[in-house]
């Protein structure tokens, strides 16, 4: 006998106070997973009627469970908790009890922050587990963010002594050398989304206490040349416009009693054509290397606002069809002489286009 195409189900919740907040403002948390997983799911009181197809009914119940524990453990359930549960519902390696999981839920001052997206729990779970993680893919994915995160919550409970972030002051357009002010007033703009996140997760005046006394430390690349970085969380941002030199010098910094994150999109490489980017050669390089942890982002994962991964999509399909188009380019060699005339075939530089 086939399955019924529609079933109903009947959840009860034992604590009316939490299921109100559970169903949202209006009952918008219900509409959203209504809209989303295509089930009716009228509610009274502290019960809710599940009807749809047995799959759908399946992941709106995990929905709605994984939640109602989150709001147990006194996390806030907003729209973004909602679509994170939505999405980690619909992946095939993710559980929604990652909303809720203590050992994933990050702590700092000012917030505490759980995973969105089935591969920014696998990135929180690396990160725990590892001393070195490359964390790869598109802006907005959280790839920084959890990072710094993570690397605020070991400062406070006091699992490393100081937080260093660093990123390559590569220029993307604009030249660092017409920028007025000190080296420092210089560089400062190009570490500015550190700042950012710093902020975002401590008190302003904590944060420049820290940066006075050097617990937290935010720095171009090129300052972390001859020293060893012990008793750390080490993060490089921007990882992707960093040389093949450069990167081996980073990661050799790596001292006792730290760790490191690396994050990057090599879809964004702002480095001179034909120079080879440092964390695609490491990640190619290291592949295989115990103790090192891979997580790679995709536009599946960005949680800022929807357009973005439509637009993260959109240009991947434009590059893609821009290779197999043209994946020749004419260069002129330069052989000492003086004819322009003289051209060779050279292949499209794969870090400006991958």
């Amino acid at each position: 006998m086939s399955p019924p195409e529609s079933i109903t189900e009947r959840l009860v919740f034992g604590d009316n106070g939490l299921a109100i907040r559970l169903f949202g403002p209006s009952h918008s948390h219900l509409t959203r997973i209504e809209q989303s997983l295509g089930i009716k799911a009228p509610s009274r009181g502290n019960e809710v009627m599940l009807e749809g197809r047995p799959e759908d009914v399946d992941s709106a119940r995990e929905v709605l469970t994984g939640l109602y524990e989150r709001l147990e453990k006194g996390l806030d359930v907003l729209d973004d908790e909602v679509q994170a549960a939505l999405r980690m519902s619909a992946a095939p390696n993710a559980t929604v009890s990652d909303v809720a999981d203590p050992s994933l839920i990050v702590t700092t001052r000012k917030k505490k922050i759980s995973p969105r997206t089935p591969t920014q729990a696998a990135y929180l779970r690396a990160i725990d587990q590892a001393d070195l993680v490359f964390g790869q893919g598109p802006a907005g994915t959280g790839k920084t963010y959890l990072a710094v995160a993570k690397a605020v919550e070991r400062l406070v409970i006091g699992d490393v002594e100081r937080i260093i972030l660093s990123r390559p002051a590569v220029e993307a357009g604009e030249q660092l050398g017409f920028l007025p002010g000190d080296m420092r007033e210089k560089v400062d703009p190009y570490l500015r989304p550190l700042y950012d996140a710093l902020y975002d997760m401590m008190p302003g005046d904590r944060v420049e206490k820290c940066l006075e006394s050097g617990e937290i430390e935010v720095a171009p690349l090129a300052f972390m040349r001859g020293r060893t970085l012990s008793n750390a969380i080490v993060i490089l941002d921007e990882a992707q416009n960093t040389t093949a030199v450069q990167m081996k010098m980073f990661l050799t910094r790596l001292g006792e009693g730290s760790c490191m994150v690396i994050t990057g999109d090599l879809s964004q490489v702002d480095l001179p054509r034909g120079t080879r980017s440092g964390l695609r050669d490491a990640v190619e390089t290291l592949a295989g290397v115990d103790g090192i942890r891979f997580v790679n982002f995709t536009a599946e994962d960005v949680v800022r606002h929807p357009l973005v991964g439509r637009i993260v999509n959109a240009y991947d399909a434009v590059e893609s069809h821009r290779r197999r188009a043209a994946p020749y380019e004419f260069v002129q060699i330069d052989s000492g002489s003086d004819d322009a005339s003289q051209l060779d075939l050279m292949p499209v530089q794969e870090d400006i286009h991958d």
